[in-house]
């Protein structure tokens, strides 16, 4: 049993001021892998005090400085990619394989970003020629409440942290409690990559506890937030009272549009984009909207790539999908399954229950259904499993209207050979983000929502916007 029930704080590792464990479960076989500490009030006011002491030299420190640091805290990551894939893979289910690649490899390429965006960021520039003697600064926001999720940890963690620490923020990161280990790995990471004491600092914690602190603290300028969207809404009403700066990457319901002219790979790359990580990704395309003429064939294609992917336990090494993070996601699945069923869709692959020889553990059958219409359950609800819904269209302007029909606009996508058509979805969807014909955003894009998908936006030169006031300077000297 791992036992991790110091937080870090000021620079040292800290025990809690009460003692409150908090069993992790092993998602692959139910047991108990290790025990943390949830914090109380006490241990999330020590460590905003801490990121307010610190703020003024940090702000202070030239950016050239804060960049090294990030450098070095890259070089250190790298050294320790067995160490955070392993964690992910026990705590949260991720396989070991895409652990090492997709969950430990997030991280880097966004230190990477943020490394490659800070050092051409014009942190001071003149207003324009116009002007001369004015002056555009931007320089923090302040102390941040850094609070992210399970799914993808070290990608949530360095958007955040990357970001937050060139734009000269101090930080206070809530990893979640159901995947805290690797966190507990990072700040290890920040300590040895040399940042000064209080510039961040972590405390494990549920929502309502350490959550609920940081995001009504008076002296915490800045929320981001990284999680569902009733927990994203919770936050915003909390954070209203001190007027603080709230960056929220919440739910996704992705409508993924196959035409008649789609390539061949379209479908199978669909429905494996789908099945990643379980189905537990915010951008993941759920919807499969379908051309008339196509889409019995798209159905039996895409049923047919559901069958042929395997389940089992995340430490084991291979191409396969892993368990969901717990009981209750399993059975939030469950659940959403039998309605898909109650409610007429129907079922070509997978269904209620585990897979065949997988008695312990919570496993999900890669589950696809069709003949779905927008209305159902399955349709509108953000499933966060491995379950698609296939939806028939007959126009492009049908497709568009189906695809924005959703409280959610994070990422869709288009599939069709035809470039002024793609071009035209492009504008008309209404998301965030949108990937065309299998070709996702190049480094430095931008992620982030519209709509209940939340505002803001990370990664790049936009991530590190979001941890930045703007301030306007007349009379500046010109030296």
């Amino acid at each position: 049993m791992i036992e991790k029930r110091d937080f870090y704080i000021n620079g040292q590792w800290v025990a809690p001021s009460q003692p409150q464990d908090h069993h992790v479960i092993n998602p692959s076989d139910e047991t108990p892998c290790a025990v943390i500490s949830l914090g109380s009030e006490a241990d999330a006011n020590a460590a905003v005090a801490a990121a307010k002491a610190a703020l003024p030299g940090w702000m202070a420190t030239p950016v050239e400085e804060r960049i090294a640091l990030v450098e070095k805290l890259l070089e250190l990551y790298n050294e320790r990619a067995e160490d955070l894939a392993q964690a992910m893979s026990l705590e949260m289910g991720a396989p070991i394989d895409m652990s090492r690649t997709s969950q430990v490899g997030a991280g880097s390429w966004h230190l990477k970003g943020f490394i490659r965006a800070a050092k051409a960021f014009p942190f001071e520039k003149p207003l324009g020629d116009h002007a001369p003697n004015d002056r555009i600064i931007h320089e923090a926001v302040g102390v941040t409440a850094l609070i992210t999720p399970w799914n993808w940890p070290m990608n949530q963690i360095t958007l955040k942290v990357g970001a937050a620490a060139v734009a000269g923020c101090t930080m206070v990161l809530k990893p979640s409690e159901e995947s805290p280990l690797n966190a507990m790995i990072f700040a290890e990471l920040m300590d040895a990559a040399g940042f000064p004491a209080g510039v961040f600092n972590l405390v494990n914690g549920d929502g309502v506890g350490v959550g609920s602190t940081l995001t009504s603290h008076p002296d915490v300028d800045m929320v981001s937030f990284t999680g569902s969207t009733r927990a994203g809404t919770a936050i915003s009403k909390s954070a209203a009272d001190t007027l603080k700066k709230v960056h929220l990457e919440l739910g996704g319901k992705g409508a993924n549009i196959l035409f008649d002219d789609a390539d061949d790979k379209a479908v199978k790359r669909g429905v494996l984009h789908m099945m990643q990580n379980t189905g537990q990704s915010c951008n993941a395309p759920s919807r499969m909207l379908v051309q008339r003429g196509i889409y019995d064939r798209v159905v039996t294609e895409a049923a047919a790539m559901a069958n042929k992917i395997e389940v089992g336990p995340a430490l084991t090494e291979g191409r396969h999908i892993g368990p969901v993070v717990n009981e209750l996601q399993w059975g939030k699945i469950q659940g959403l399954i039998q309605a898909g069923i109650d409610e007429g869709a129907k079922l070509v692959a997978g269904g209620t229950g585990r897979p065949e020889g997988l008695d312990k553990g919570f496993y999900v059958k890669p589950t696809i259904f069709a003949d779905v219409n927008n209305q159902m359950h399955v349709a509108r609800e953000e499933i966060f499993g491995p379950v698609m819904v296939i939806i028939p269209f007959d126009t492009e302007e049908e497709a568009v209207e189906i695809a924005n029909d959703t409280p959610y606009g994070l990422t869709n996508y288009v599939q069709t050979q035809d470039g002024a058509r793609a071009n035209r979805l492009a504008r008309a969807l209404r998301s965030g983000m949108v990937e065309m014909n299998g070709k996702s955003r190049s480094a430095g894009a931008p992620f982030g929502g519209m709509k209940q998908s939340g505002n803001g936006r990370e990664g790049g030169s936009w991530g590190i916007e979001d941890f930045l006031e703007v301030k306007a300077v007349g009379g500046w000297t010109v030296e």
